[in-house]
């Protein structure tokens, strides 16, 4: 904010606020630990996805995709987005990989889909693959880089250092395609500084997305043992919603979207957290609290004595402004804002208005 210059007295002060990322829908296709070269210390990814014990049928489960867009197809709905998530895909034997490929380039072929997406790990592309995935429409690979710190790398058993990730998000921004970076802020060796350092580094290295997932301790993991043995300690929840905070501050000041923060909700997970910063609304309340520093930004901006007046904002903040169950209303008490001094407007900007 702090480029933003005084304004005349009766002028609003004003900061731009991001309108709600468009996105196609996504039709996803899970291979939970497929390709996988190690099995990191926090991961279960059979429980994340809904597929604990289960060995995927690649083939059933294509012709299970390939009915659901043609479905859509029939009822006139727009083409999806494919998304191979889970496991490593490019590390997935090639036979395999080869099928995936060639049903995402009929399917584009048909009309059905606009592109598909992939997330794979960073020591686990090169030229060939990157090539390979262009041809068949992928439009965007995402990384679980974690983080950029080797110690951090370490500790989770990842298998590659940050020099690596880097380059990784080299290789697949030469290459034309989309890159996301996915994050794990409070994985072990990962303070919250660590974690501002590695929303940096990814801005830096040209992320065109961000996704944010606070790390759980789940059943059956080496996490899960390490934090019965008390060598590991979760984040809490204000740690974990202040550092996704001020992550998403640092992402929106580069233009570049946050397009997830925690785990998907399931079924087949709820039963296996141990410990760690779960909550069905984490986005939300990270949000709230984005919007809220934003505007005392602001205020801050105010000459001495001058109190807010009203506030305008974006009508797509409504659902996240007072916060979740109300949490944030005493913090915007004290801007002397209250639900008689907020107007919810078209506009994508904020606008505080002072008293005269």
């Amino acid at each position: 904010m702090s480029s933003l210059s005084p304004l005349p007295s009766r002028a609003p002060l004003v900061a731009p606020w991001p309108p709600p990322a468009r996105s196609r829908p996504i039709m996803p296709f899970f291979l939970p630990f497929q390709g996988c070269p190690t099995r990191c210390v926090f991961c279960a990814q059979d429980m994340q996805t809904g597929q604990s014990g289960f060995r995927p049928d690649t083939n059933g489960m294509l012709g299970k995709v390939r009915a659901a867009l043609e479905l859509r197809a029939a009822r006139g709905l727009p083409p999806a987005e494919l998304a191979f998530y889970g496991g490593t895909f490019t590390a997935l034997p090639d036979a395999e990989r080869e099928v995936c490929l060639k049903f995402a380039a009929a399917a584009l072929a048909r009309g059905h889909i606009v592109g598909f997406r992939c997330s794979t790990r960073p020591d686990c592309l090169d030229a060939g693959a990157m090539s390979r995935l262009r041809q068949a429409g992928c439009t965007t690979v995402e990384l679980g880089v974690q983080s950029f710190a080797d110690a951090a790398l370490r500790a989770a058993r990842r298998g590659y250092d940050g020099a690596a990730a880097l380059r990784a998000c080299a290789l697949v921004r030469a290459s034309g395609l989309r890159l996301g970076v996915q994050l794990l802020p409070g994985m072990p060796g990962v303070s919250p500084e660590v974690f501002l350092a590695d929303v940096a580094q990814a801005l830096e290295a040209g992320a065109d997305m961000l996704r944010f997932y606070p790390c759980l301790v789940l059943a059956g993991t080496g996490l899960a043992r390490l934090w019965r043995a008390g060598e590991y300690a979760p984040w809490d929840m204000e740690s974990t919603l202040d550092s996704l905070t001020s992550g998403w501050l640092l992402a929106r000041a580069a233009h570049t979207p946050v397009i997830r923060m925690g785990l998907a909700p399931e079924a087949s997970l709820a039963g296996v957290v141990l410990a760690g910063p779960v909550h069905p609304a984490l986005g939300a309340r990270v949000m709230g609290r984005a919007l809220l520093a934003t505007v005392r930004s602001l205020a801050a901006r105010a000459p001495a004595g001058r109190l807010a007046e009203r506030l305008e904002a974006p009508r797509a903040c409504q659902g996240y402004f007072w916060g979740h169950a109300g949490e944030l209303r005493s913090a915007w008490a004290a801007l002397g804002l209250g639900a008689n001094e907020v107007r919810y407007t078209g506009d994508a900007a904020l606008r505080l208005w002072l008293r005269p």
